[in-house]
């Protein structure tokens, strides 16, 4: 897929029990050594953190949280592969992103964009939350 002009979003996430386990890190690096095994990446890769519990349930990470598993997925792209490809592969945030909490997240240093679910759903929420995330990059 990545020779070709497809651009992949591999997804990854923990579920609610796996997070108050503790497991949270384990289980986010477990996939991101699965998913990416063998992978040569140096573009057209976004990596989205989509915790499980956050998904369709109006429930969403902290934008901290969020940040702390972006960091992760970060620190883990430049031990695995190079800084080049953990400061050039776009990480991404997705669970209930809706216009409260979309600026709150993306202005945290490792959140590069969101995953917009069902807020998409209602015209005058996205558009909102697109004016919002253009301000953000001026």
């Amino acid at each position: 897929m990545l020779s070709t002009d497809l651009i992949p979003i591999f997804c990854i996430g923990e579920t609610l029990e796996q997070r108050e386990k503790g497991d949270m890190k384990n289980v986010i690096i477990s996939q991101l050594e699965k998913g990416l095994k063998g992978l040569k990446i140096y573009k057209n890769l976004y990596i989205a953190y989509e915790p499980v519990w956050a998904i369709g349930t109006g429930k969403n990470a902290t934008p901290e949280q969020a940040e702390e598993v972006h960091s992760l997925i970060r620190d883990w792209l430049k031990d695995n592969y190079s800084n080049d490809v953990a400061e050039n592969i776009p990480i991404l945030y997705g669970g209930s992103v809706k216009p409260e909490n979309l600026i709150s997240l993306l202005s945290k240093p490792n959140i590069n964009g969101a995953l917009i679910g069902g807020a998409s759903l209602d015209a005058e929420k996205f558009m909102k939350m697109i004016k919002d995330a253009i301000k953000l990059t001026k």
